[in-house]
């Protein structure tokens, strides 16, 4: 069974909730539970870690302040292995501190104090959001895309720059793919939203923002002089390449 496959036993989705105190993971397990997801529960940095590799969950919920380490190094760490879902749960308000989650592979966050109701919705958002594109790559039979030198093959989730494979988010992948498909088009920051996310989505617009950024940076790209992803500005964004470049196909 696959990270993102359901328990065919049960039929239910199984959520990894790490989370050291008490107070909070008890009630919002509970909730959980009540809407029919499978349980697991880790206080530690090192028993999430360990976790993750043994239940193989649908998706983390992860708290940033563990009594052994950060929430940080145990999302860098899962990345290492799976682009299993990770919602991060926070006290710290401050901008920058999401926006490392993000960079880090984070799908989401949510700040405390939260209400229970609201976590679970942004659960069910994430899973619905992450089942998609995986289940439109499967079933498309689209041809790999080319543009320049960069190649996107969506049957096997894989990118790569003059040959050498990029390493990509699950996001980044998607907003990668819905600009490649679209070469020489503006795209919309809305229409990105929308299908990279969802139509309702309700966190930060600066997402999409720190996803285009760590998309630069893994091709190669040069804000001030683009050669692949161009910002318009107010607008949206445009994946471009020089006069006789290649051409998607």
């Amino acid at each position: 069974m696959t990270i993102y496959d359901v328990d065919m036993a049960t039929g239910r989705r199984t959520i990894l909730l790490v989370e050291d105190e008490p107070a909070i993971a008890e009630p919002l397990a509970e909730s959980l539970a009540r809407e029919g997801f499978e349980l697991e529960v880790a206080g530690t940095a090192a028993g999430a870690v360990e976790a993750a590799g043994r239940v193989r969950p649908d998706l983390i919920l992860l708290d940033l302040m563990l009594p052994d380490g950060s929430g940080y190094d145990v999302c860098r760490e899962v990345r290492r292995e799976s682009q299993v879902p990770i919602i991060m749960l926070t006290a710290r308000g401050d901008e920058a501190d999401r926006v490392i989650g993000l960079e880090l592979g984070a799908d989401d966050y949510v700040v405390k104090p939260f209400s229970a109701r609201e976590v679970v919705a942004r659960v069910r958002a994430v899973l619905r959001r992450t089942a998609a594109p995986a289940a439109r790559d499967q079933g498309d039979g689209r041809q790999p895309l080319e543009v320049d030198d960069v190649r996107l093959d969506a049957a096997t989730r894989t990118v790569t720059r003059a040959g050498a494979p990029v390493e990509l988010t699950r996001k980044e992948f998607d907003l990668l793919h819905l600009l490649m498909a679209n070469a020489g088009a503006l795209v919309t920051r809305e229409r990105l939203i929308d299908e990279v996310w969802d139509a309702n989505w309700f966190g930060s617009t600066k997402t999409l923002d720190v996803h285009v950024s760590g998309l630069r940076k893994k091709l190669g790209d040069e804000p001030a002089a683009p050669r692949y992803i161009r910002t318009i500005r107010g607008v949206g964004f445009m994946f471009g390449t020089p006069p006789g470049a290649g051409t998607p196909r």
